[in-house]
């Protein structure tokens, strides 16, 4: 037997053992969807961890990186609660303004940007977190060709990284930002080339559950950001603390105290140098805003065993859940939290395999869990599915058939 992560808080069972979902039934939610697999997204969630947010970071813009769940609906009612949306493609930039938002609002990172992704966000008036000083110079000049001012902040690499980090995106060699000892004489440039100057984009990491990790790379932001200013004489209008607020998804983790990271980010920010007296800071999360409010229904099509071990196959897999799966930056594949939706709650009866419908031994969702006897028919439901499940998986591979997806709790 393996051990499986915790199942968020805030899930239920109705009378009959079937799993609810924003007040919903599962199986009530696949027959409005129309079949599985299904991802059902609970924006009642999502409301809630902005509301904590608020509470806990007061005077800080919050901004939602949309790479962690670009779906529709979803970024439609999100832009509706933030102060602005982090975007890393043209394609995003499209999502992001079929969302309705303020283009004003929206920052473009990313370290692969063509001419024409640039001259899309310079004409549309995004703010552009340059990753080069090639990349300024192409924006300048693409400006001076279409007689739009770009609006360019510089991406930081800066010299330490937040410890324990799932994904380290700052410190020592890396293809994203800046290092951090060129940033002021690009600041400099941007300024001289006539751009508007738009601020820094620092970020240290990501999926950190350590609240003392992101109080020290906060620390740590600030003062870069003041150093760097003074070097370049440019206090930054906006300063993007990054992220990195991690959840727990497996066992035996524990969430970050996100309000210990607020109430020592706030003492810091009242005594911070003059420099950057007036700037706005702002910080940028993606999974921890939504990654507990998706639910991922597949369906059992088989059952079956092999050297006495069972298999539960299901209609899904990692086409829609890489990460589940163990394929996304995993090391030592461990378990998502899974259940079987119709029998939520019940007494563990067996232990088995979830795998999907994919023709290769890496389609797992689950390995040696204890779960309620499960049959042909029954709904499995990965938890922690809101956070790049269908936006970081391989959806065309094999050709197997696309997940739905919907909200759930959209009414105030």
């Amino acid at each position: 037997m393996k051990p499986k992560g915790a199942i968020p808080a805030g899930f239920a069972a109705d009378a009959d053992g079937m799993l609810l979902i924003g007040g919903r039934r599962a199986d009530d939610l696949v027959h409005e969807a129309g079949d599985t697999p299904l991802f059902v997204y609970d924006l009642a969630m999502v409301r809630a961890r902005i509301a904590r947010f608020r509470a806990a970071f007061p005077g800080v813009e919050l901004h939602y990186a949309i790479k962690a769940n670009s779906f529709g609906p979803l970024l439609k009612a999100l832009w509706q609660e933030v102060d602005g949306l982090d975007i890393a493609s043209a394609g995003e930039l499209r999502f992001a303004l079929d969302a309705g938002a303020d283009p004003r609002a929206i920052s473009f990172a990313g370290p692969g940007k063509r001419d024409e992704d640039l001259d899309e966000a310079i004409a549309a008036g995004v703010v552009l977190n340059t990753e080069s000083e090639g990349e300024v110079e192409r924006a300048l000049a693409i400006g001076a060709r279409t007689g739009v001012t770009p609006r360019l902040a510089v991406r930081v690499n800066p010299d330490f990284e937040i410890k324990g980090s799932g994904m380290r995106m700052g410190g020592g060699a890396k293809p994203f930002g800046v290092d951090a000892a060129r940033v002021p004489a690009l600041v400099k440039r941007i300024i001289a080339g006539g751009a508007e100057w738009a601020g820094f984009h620092i970020f240290a990491g990501s999926q950190a559950l350590d609240a003392d990790a992101l109080v020290e790379a906060q620390r740590a932001t600030l003062a870069l950001a003041a150093s760097l200013a003074e070097e370049a004489g440019a206090p930054p209008p906006l300063v993007n603390l990054g992220g990195g607020f991690g959840i727990p998804y497996f066992y035996g983790e524990q969430a970050p105290d996100v309000e210990r990271v607020g109430q020592t980010l706030m003492q810091e920010l009242s005594n911070r140098p003059q420099i950057v007296g007036n700037t706005i800071f702002a910080i940028e999360l993606g999974r921890w805003l939504v990654g507990e409010c998706g639910v991922y229904l597949t369906r059992i099509v088989d059952r079956k065993e092999s050297h006495g071990k069972t298999f539960l196959v299901t209609d899904g897999g990692m086409q829609h859940q890489l990460a589940a799966s163990g394929n996304f930056g995993q090391v030592v594949r461990r378990n998502y939290p899974v259940a079987i939706a119709n029998r939520f709650g019940r007494d563990f009866e067996e232990e088995a395999t979830i795998v999907g419908c994919l023709c290769t031994p890496l389609d797992r969702l689950a390995d040696d869990v204890v779960l309620p006897r499960a049959e042909p028919g029954d709904l499995v439901a990965v938890f922690l599915a809101g956070a790049y499940g269908l936006s970081a998986s391989p959806q065309a591979f094999l050709a197997q058939r696309p997940a739905r997806e919907m909200i759930v709790g959209g009414t105030r």
